[in-house]
């Protein structure tokens, strides 16, 4: 399996970070060792000393699919989640400033979170999902997938031209404003709506 991931999908998380709005989705991949295994915290890497926290929607795809047009791409996932994209800051800003790929801040061993998967069924509508994380229970992220640039849909027929998408992999749909440092012993628990889907400390 892999894991595809959208940067600079919500508008106030671009101006937050003083990105350019892009014309077409940014797309990076994590390795699958990037999954945080479950009841495990979360280990600050010893080369970063500004890692963030990045909550995100997630899609898992049920089929096998390549040029998937946006009106059959409801048919290629039925589980809707919620994760993490950890990113080492410090070290992204610098190579960014090089014109470098991403993966050393992206993609370390733990960077992706991942709770647990919700059958599509029980969103009334996957473009109006309201999301939140909280930081030793203060809400530091809210989201809604209303807001995205590129909807789920969108995201699939775009992806899909370039990779294709198999059984198991697992699209992160981009995080909305309020990222922000993680340190020791912080508490970060995600929410879709009132339900709880993941909770991890921070070591």
């Amino acid at each position: 399996m892999k894991i595809i991931c959208i940067g600079r999908n919500y508008t106030k998380h671009i101006e937050e970070l003083e990105n350019e709005k892009p014309t077409d989705p940014v797309v990076f991949m994590k390795p699958d060792t990037a999954i945080l295994l479950k009841k495990q915290p979360f280990f600050i890497p010893d080369f970063s000393g500004d890692v963030h926290h990045e909550v995100e929607v997630l899609v898992k795809i049920n089929k096998v699919g390549k040029y998937i047009d946006r009106k059959f791409a409801h048919k290629y996932y039925d589980q809707i989640g919620l994760g993490i994209d950890f990113t080492a800051r410090d070290m992204q800003s610098k190579l960014k400033e090089k014109g470098l790929p991403w993966e050393k801040a992206k993609a370390f061993d733990g960077s992706a979170v991942v709770g647990k998967w919700l059958p599509k069924e029980k969103i009334n509508d996957v473009n109006n999902i309201e999301f939140r994380l909280l930081k030793n229970d203060e809400i530091v992220q809210e989201g809604n997938t209303s807001h995205m640039l590129w909807k789920i849909d969108e995201l699939i027929e775009y992806v899909s031209k370039y990779f294709t998408l198999k059984i198991g992999d697992i699209i992160f749909t981009g995080t909305p404003a309020g990222v922000g440092k993680v340190i020791a012993n912080d508490r970060l628990k995600g929410f879709i709506d009132n339900e709880e889907l993941f909770s991890i400390t921070i070591k």
